[in-house]
């Protein structure tokens, strides 16, 4: 989808919005390297938000929607495995994109990204947050769930709202979007880049060991 201003405000306000189509399970499927390594590095609209040092020998760039349950299943059961084994000990950046399948999940990235504020650590925190309430904030009244997050997370009620009416936050997250889609060919969530190397779906953290040990012995 390619969100506008007119769809985001009548969307936003309704509830038990059905996620978009695109999120049955999906098995780990390898495809050919992207087009090159620096089209996959190259932020577009928004800084990236990564975490691990920027010369490690492995990138891993993650386009998740805050509203996909295989994402927040990811980042429940692999990210912190990976974090703790590959990120922490300096062999990894992670770098994190949003790519929202629906209009909540643009509401997600939005509300992250105001409270992060360009703070990374934060960042990961606050999707962390969303990803493991995503049930709450998802099925239920999404402006009021997502003002009550904002407020936990340091912002006042003002603060929220005008972050969910930014305008050009929204534009650069669907022209980073946009570009993921038609540059990369992102097409479903969660989709990985490991230097260049895309990997479409849900995968263990023994399939992900799998394709960076070998990157740091090269």
């Amino acid at each position: 989808m390619m969100i506008t201003r007119r769809v985001f405000t009548t969307m936003l306000s309704l509830t038990g919005l059905a996620v978009a189509a695109g999120l049955s399970p999906l098995r780990l499927i390898t495809e050919a390297m992207a087009q090159s390594t620096s089209d996959v590095a190259k932020p577009v609209s928004l800084p990236d938000m990564a975490l691990g040092p920027d010369n490690a020998a492995v990138t891993i760039t993650e386009f998740a929607s805050m509203t996909c349950p295989h994402c927040a299943a990811f980042n429940e059961q692999v990210f912190p495995k990976i974090k703790k084994e590959f990120i922490d000990t300096g062999k990894v950046r992670y770098i994190f994109r949003e790519f929202p399948l629906d209009i909540k999940a643009a509401a997600g990235s939005m509300l992250a990204r105001c409270i992060a504020n360009g703070d990374a650590p934060k960042y990961f925190a606050v999707t962390d947050m969303l990803f493991r309430s995503q049930a709450d904030w998802v099925t239920k009244n999404t402006t009021e769930t997502l003002a009550r997050i904002g407020k936990q997370a340091g912002l006042s009620q003002s603060q929220v709202e005008a972050c969910l009416k930014d305008q050009a936050l929204l534009d650069k997250i669907a022209a980073d979007q946009k570009y993921a889609s038609e540059v990369l060919k992102v097409d479903s969530t969660p989709t990985f880049f490991i230097n260049g190397e895309k990997i479409k779906g849900e995968a263990s953290f023994e399939e992900f060991a799998k394709k960076i040990n070998p990157l740091l012995k090269s």
